[in-house]
């Protein structure tokens, strides 16, 4: 293989290690909607993985912000929970997300008015006892904190979470350079043989006569 193939070779185990260790789904409680505007109803979901190897997660509050008040808020059924609703939040219990597992616990939301984004408040409860608050608000242009809250951006006709889109870019970042790659390693590899053009015959023959 020549010098070329192999740096060619190197960016396509690049890009496929990019891809592999994209944070496809995040290490912690997000919300994720399509189509979030301000002042419509929506169906949003709640993401929850299990970050422990040695517990399980056994009870998820969700509390709504309170200086944008939500209108309508309806549960829908999670195999195995139980959901309790209050004035500002809703608390899910009697399940269980095993080690290695997530659960989506999805709700339906009337937005608020002339509002960009809306950041709930999870604490996530571990069969342990152990207790894990994700109530951090991520401020813009700051380090992510060590326990974000969940956001919801919305906006006309698309909302996501802030992490889930940067999951998403990072992910489709990696597909484009592996698969890029791995393009010009097959190009590349098939080189064409360059023949001398071929003599006709009669000329050669007159070649001959004259010797």
């Amino acid at each position: 293989m020549s010098t070329r193939l192999r740096a060619l070779a190197v960016l396509l185990l690049a890009g496929v290690g990019m891809l592999a260790f994209t944070p496809l789904a995040a290490a912690h409680v997000t919300v994720t909607a399509d189509d979030a505007a301000s002042g419509h109803a929506v169906r949003a979901v709640f993401r929850v993985p299990n970050e422990r190897d040695d517990a399980s997660t056994v009870r998820l509050q969700i509390t709504f912000p309170e200086e944008h008040p939500l209108g309508n808020v309806t549960i829908a059924q999670t195999p195995g929970w139980t959901a309790t609703v209050e004035k500002q939040s809703i608390t899910w219990q009697g399940g269980a997300i095993k080690p290695g597992e997530f659960a989506e616990f999805p709700v339906s939301l009337s937005l608020p008015h002339g509002v960009d984004r809306l950041v709930f408040k999870a604490v996530q409860s571990y069969s342990d006892g152990q207790v894990v608050r994700w109530i951090e608000e991520p401020a813009d242009g700051a380090p992510e904190p060590e326990h974000p809250a969940p956001v919801l951006a919305l906006s006309a006709g698309h909302g996501a979470s802030t992490v889930d889109m940067f999951a998403r870019a990072a992910g489709i970042a990696g597909v484009v350079t592996a698969f890029g790659a791995l393009a010009a390693v097959v190009l590349l590899g098939r080189r064409r043989v360059t023949r001398p053009p071929a003599v006709p015959a009669h000329r050669t023959a007159r070649e001959k006569a004259r010797v």
